[in-house]
């Protein structure tokens, strides 16, 4: 399919996301300890580039549904966001095992048992933010949590020494499309797929580069070029 058209294809109007539910699993009462009163959630569609929608990214936003910055914050108050997007997505409404892909970033207490995760009907895939090294006990975690049929994402990719330990035990690679004009940028597509792993261009948003991303071979495409996050009626 011509790039240029694909773009056109995949745009989802402002208001696709807003006007379809929540998806959740079961209730995961080891949750409950999040503030009932809990921040909106936003949520971006991520697709193929054939033009197929594949999941969404679920996002942490402030009481007044605005990016709330949160790959700034310390880990303690970043767990908590985490936690807080998890209930929101599983808890709160209800959903079935053949639904669209539930990205939610996670930090690393959710990857060494020091947090609980949902019950996920093969659906949640774990978005490891950039700040999360790549030590014994993470990839140790990634191994367990795959086994136990999670799927695991590395955010913001850039090859760096922390994270490639846990290439190995990614389903996906996410890499800013912006980072691809950088010197060496094009090396990241290659190391990213090095061990099989789906990759997602993120951040997209515009035309070219919808057309730049899938001439150098990404699978997938997140940005506002192909659909805006949209904040979640609470």
């Amino acid at each position: 399919m011509d790039p240029a058209k694909m773009a056109a294809r995949v745009t989802v109007p402002r208001a696709d996301a807003a006007s379809t539910p929540l998806p959740s699993d079961p209730p995961a009462p080891h949750l409950s300890h999040v503030p009932t009163q809990r921040p909106p959630v936003a949520r971006q569609p991520i697709w193929t580039t054939a033009g197929a929608l594949v999941g969404h990214e679920y996002l942490y936003r402030s009481r007044i549904g605005r990016p709330a910055g949160v790959d700034r914050w310390r880990a303690e108050r970043q767990d908590v966001a985490s936690a807080s997007v998890l209930r929101s997505v599983f808890e709160e409404s209800a959903a079935d095992a053949d639904g669209p892909l539930i990205f939610v970033n996670v930090t690393r207490s959710f990857l060494v048992r020091d947090r609980p995760l949902p019950a996920h009907l093969g659906r949640l895939v774990l978005e490891v933010v950039e700040s999360v090294p790549g030590d014994p006990g993470v990839v140790l975690g990634l191994r367990r949590l795959r086994a136990r049929g999670y799927r695991v994402a590395i955010d913001d990719f850039t090859a760096s020494e922390a994270q490639m330990p846990m290439l190995p035990h990614a389903d996906f690679v996410k890499v800013d499309c912006r980072d691809l004009v950088k010197p060496d940028g094009l090396r990241l597509v290659e190391i990213g797929r090095r061990h099989g792993a789906t990759l997602i261009a993120e951040r997209v948003e515009t035309t070219e580069l919808v057309e730049m991303c899938v001439r150098v071979g990404f699978d997938m495409l997140q940005g506002d070029a192909l659909g805006p996050a949209v904040t979640m009626p609470t």
